[in-house]
């Protein structure tokens, strides 16, 4: 009877190490199950290589082809304003008028002192043809002829010296009606009628602006200059400019000016302390809309031929390197080195490190690394 008891409490030991054991296994496998990691759906784009523009703004400022400060160029007070500012004006169009009283006297004296000067020179003729019969009839001497020959010379040079101040008596009063050296526009008139105007005046008459045609001016840094010369055609950086395709302009109010202009200069040096280089474009402007004073941006395209568009969020750096998540077989990816060429706010232009028809992950790429199998979602299904 001890033996059977001892036998039933062994038995029912084992029965119960044996569902223990059981329900381990069961626990194990589910477990397992629950922390399996599922495959990432992510979605991925194919990458095509093809042409594409770039179109850079750079800030500008734009002046009349001609912009002439006028000053006086004799002192007295302003007599008569002829326009009015931001009139048209024709080249020799009166614009200023300074009192001429004081140099039309000047004027006045010094014609007055050539007429004397003119009548010396015929009372030392009248002397010279004297001496010279007296002379050849043996009556005066050598040295009384070559005097009165000297004293000729003499008022021929002071009749010189007079039309000399004549001249400059008549300069001095042409200058007291300033006309128009070009056709152009009229700035502010800071002056009024009444206004004791010099030449030394800080500040000008007016401003005169030719903008049948207008500059614009403009600052590249180093590194986009080198690109905008790399695309040019020829030897020379001026050859090169020359090849360049047209640029336009966005004016003030975000509009973009009717007509393109031409890239026609560039600085000789770089400025030292931003390293940018400055250069120049013309621009039509029959219509006048655009005024010395305005601003705007130069717009230039940049062209890339035969390249691969990425989008900027799809890629990773990595010591100076940039990378992309390629699809690979079997639904892996793998992290790609990339070559740019360029870029806009959005997309890097790739040159280099992606062959045609090649799918990348375009986001989500934070979530994967080197090698993990995604599901991915192409854009027909992101729809």
């Amino acid at each position: 009877m001890y033996a059977s008891n001892f036998y039933k409490t062994v038995f029912k030991s084992v029965s119960i190490l044996s569902l223990l054991f059981l329900f381990s296994g069961c626990g194990t496998k589910k477990t397992e199950e629950q922390t399996a990691v599922p495959s990432l759906s992510v979605p991925v784009e194919l990458i095509e290589k093809k042409d594409v523009a770039v179109y850079n703004e750079y800030p500008a400022s734009i002046e009349g082809k001609v912009n002439i400060d006028l000053r006086p160029q004799v002192e007295g007070y302003l007599e008569k304003i002829f326009v009015d500012e931001g009139a048209y004006v024709k080249a020799g169009q009166p614009l200023f008028k300074i009192s001429d009283k004081v140099y039309r006297e000047q004027l006045n004296t010094a014609t007055a002192n050539l007429h004397i000067a003119e009548a010396s020179v015929k009372n030392a003729q009248i002397e010279v043809d004297k001496i010279t019969t007296l002379y050849a009839n043996k009556v005066v001497s050598d040295f009384q002829l070559r005097t009165v020959k000297v004293a000729y010379e003499s008022t021929e040079a002071m009749v010189e010296q007079a039309k000399t101040m004549v001249a400059a008596a008549r300069i001095n009063l042409d200058f007291t009606l300033i006309k128009a050296p070009v056709s152009g526009y009229i700035g502010r008139i800071p002056k009024r009628i009444g206004s004791l105007v010099s030449s030394t005046d800080p500040v000008a008459l007016t401003t005169l602006s030719d903008i049948h045609e207008v500059y614009i001016y403009f600052t590249m840094s180093e590194s986009a200059f080198l690109k905008f010369n790399g695309q040019g055609n020829g030897k020379t950086l001026q050859q090169r400019i020359n090849s360049f395709h047209p640029v336009s302009l966005k004016l003030a109010n975000g509009e973009v000016y009717a007509h393109k202009g031409k890239i026609e200069v560039v600085a000789g040096q770089a400025d030292k302390g931003t390293g940018g280089i400055s250069l120049r474009a013309t621009f039509p402007n029959a219509e006048g809309l655009l005024r010395s004073g305005n601003t705007g941006k130069i717009i230039i395209q940049e062209q890339f031929d035969n390249v691969s568009t990425v989008p900027i969020a799809a890629t990773l750096d990595i010591q100076n390197k940039t990378f992309v998540y390629v699809l690979k077989d079997s639904n892996k990816v793998a992290m790609q080195p990339i070559v740019i060429k360029g870029k806009n706010e959005s997309y890097y232009f790739v040159s280099e490190g992606l062959e045609p028809n090649t799918s990348i992950v375009v986001s989500g790429i934070e979530t994967i690394q080197d090698g993990s199998v995604i599901v991915p979602k192409r854009n027909s299904q992101l729809k």
